[in-house]
């Protein structure tokens, strides 16, 4: 349907036309486009973006340090921790092509008909603000592939506020390809569809995964053209600018503190610390005089708990830099990411990491160093007995996450208890995995509904094609023995009850990469189908869904998807 210049791609045809009492509304006043915004409007009335509110407010104006230098000149920027910035308006006719209903019901309080009003497209992709909104882009910093990298910052993304929903969450909104800020560097503030698709499928799909994570409330495309160059090669394509608006509980990372300690700015690194702390680290007592101990003892626990959650579904995240690791252990900025299907711990999804330091096996190691650089952020407001205390909680990382990862895989294998020879049954598995190449998603799906009495026979149904593979390995007998003796100590000879809880951990779709491409592909020719049904597919992983059947999202990988390449070039 085509409204004003506007096409609204809708999901449901019980979504009715929203009427709006209000005429003049906030994103229709002149002021949206002005420069210069008086930081105290948002504490005025709250005005309507359409019929239900979304008034924002920015806790971050009052108690951070903002740059005084206006405008989006590209510059180094001292002594703040924000820019304002002004997003650039995509060039319309704009295309709504996907929204999350649960974000925008559960987290955003707005009814679904919202979306029927030309105001949301714009909104959503940067062209008008909310009430109370003062788009800012973050200053940070970061070590890339394991080199300070200097100034970075939001290149191409506006904070536009923060919302708090009814439930009383807080939720930090903001908009990526919304163009150029203080930070873009020598880039033009966009972002393009393909990349746009994938994380907006992305990081709703590890939601419903259970894997902490940023979420995407809406993909607005448009016919804006936008030269990349995807595999750096020298081949500049013309493509499609694309803005995903999209929450977090907050967005600063490691570098955020980095680039302070690393330009001397301890004033300005303490107060941010202090924030984060008293905003998203309340157990932790303000007055403790060890509260950056503690700080940092929560960030490392959680970072390792990510990181075996990543695992534990074949996420590998593609660009694990400092400036794309949360403080609070979320997941986010999803690039060049990729779902491993053959199990190999040297998959890397990232076709411009040459030397392979993201591969999904390293990711562990890799969220160490970036704990570490946290910690030389910290060192400078450290006595050195904290310092020392931090060091030690930094030498017991790696047993938090080995401890976590075999939480995680013995739920997956259906155990109950602890066993001293998990771990060997474990490993012994992904041997199995890695030696036959067996796809980890569907091996262990496959093992959630195989009956105990067909695995060990070993003969196994087309359908079951994944361990089919996997006894194709000499030792395949001698795990399942193994694996039938443990599960004969915990469970009763009911497949269903065992069925029943590993299919709850054991997800059946996931986002591989010949998926996305395949609604990337239909996307860029105006056809949001596959996103749609992608997205439906992914909110219920665990369910067997007819649709998703149909498509094939739980067969055999095409043998075209093999040759797709993902790059850094979004």
């Amino acid at each position: 349907m085509t409204k004003h210049g506007f096409t609204l791609f809708l999901f449901s045809s019980a979504v009715a036309i929203a009427t709006f009492r209000d005429e003049q509304e906030f994103c229709e006043n002149e002021s949206c486009n002005e420069r210069e915004f008086d930081k105290s409007h948002f504490y005025s009335d709250v005005k309507h973006c359409g019929e239900i509110p979304l008034a924002l407010s920015h806790k971050l104006l009052d108690a951070l340090p903002l740059d005084e230098v206006d405008g989006n000149v590209i510059r180094t920027v001292k002594r703040s921790v924000f820019s304002e910035s002004q997003p650039s308006p995509l060039k319309e006719p704009l295309t709504l092509a996907a929204v999350s209903q649960d974000v925008l019901r559960n987290i955003l309080d707005l009814n679904e008909s919202v979306i029927q009003n030309e105001e949301f497209v714009r909104c959503v992709s940067g062209g008008k603000l909310f009430p109370g909104s003062v788009p800012l882009a973050h200053r940070y910093g970061g070590h890339q592939f394991g080199y300070w990298a200097g100034q970075l910052g939001d290149g191409r993304a506006h904070l536009l506020g923060e919302y708090t929903n009814r439930k009383g969450e807080r939720w930090e909104v903001q908009l990526k390809g919304s163009g150029k800020t203080p930070y873009s560097r020598s880039g033009d503030g966009r972002a393009v569809i393909r990349s746009s698709v994938r994380e907006f499928l992305c990081s709703e799909a590890m939601h419903f995964l259970g894997v902490p994570t940023s979420r995407a409330l809406s993909l607005v495309v448009s016919e804006e053209p936008v030269w990349r160059d995807p595999f750096y090669n020298g081949s500049v394509i013309k493509e499609r600018g694309a803005v995903v608006l999209r929450l977090a509980k907050s967005w600063f990372r490691i570098g955020s503190l980095e680039i302070l300690t690393r330009t001397g700015e301890l004033d300005v690194l303490r107060t941010l610390l202090d924030f984060v702390i008293k905003e998203h680290f309340k157990s932790i007592a303000t007055n403790d005089p060890d509260k950056y101990v503690v700080f940092f003892s929560r960030v490392l626990n959680e970072t390792a708990h990510l990181i075996a959650h990543w695992m534990s579904v074949g996420f590998a995240h593609g660009v694990c830099n400092t400036d794309n690791f949360s403080l609070l252990s979320i997941t986010f900025h999803y690039g060049p990411f990729g779902f491993m299907e053959s199990y190999d711990p040297n998959f890397v999804p990232n076709t411009s990491d040459d030397e392979g330091r993201y591969s999904i096996g390293a990711q562990a190691n890799v969220g160490l160093f970036n704990l570490q650089k946290l910690l030389e952020a910290l060192k400078p407001l450290l006595t050195s007995d904290q310092l020392s205390q931090s060091q030690q909680i930094l030498r017991e990382y790696p047993q938090i996450y080995h401890q976590r990862f075999h939480e995680l895989f013995k739920a997956k294998l259906g155990f109950l208890g602890n066993e001293e020879k998990d771990s060997y049954v474990i490993a012994f598995l992904l041997k199995l995995m890695e030696d036959t190449g067996a796809d980890f998603t569907m091996t262990f799906r496959q093992l959630s509904e195989v009956t105990l009495s067909r695995l060990q026979k070993g003969s196994f149904a087309p359908s079951l094609w994944a361990l089919s593979d996997l006894s194709s390995h000499k030792h395949f007998r001698d795990w399942v023995q193994l694996y039938l003796q443990r599960l004969s100590r915990i469970m009763s000879d009911s497949d269903e009850e065992r069925q029943h809880i590993m299919q709850g951990v054991n997800p059946r779709y996931m986002l591989r990469n010949w998926m996305a491409e395949s609604a990337i592909r239909k996307a860029e020719k105006n056809d949001f189908s596959e996103v749609t049904l992608l997205q439906k597919t992914l909110m219920e992983p665990f369910m067997e869904q007819e649709e998703a059947e149909r498509a094939g999202y739980a067969s055999k990988p095409p043998s075209w998807a093999q040759q797709l390449r993902v790059s850094c070039s979004s």
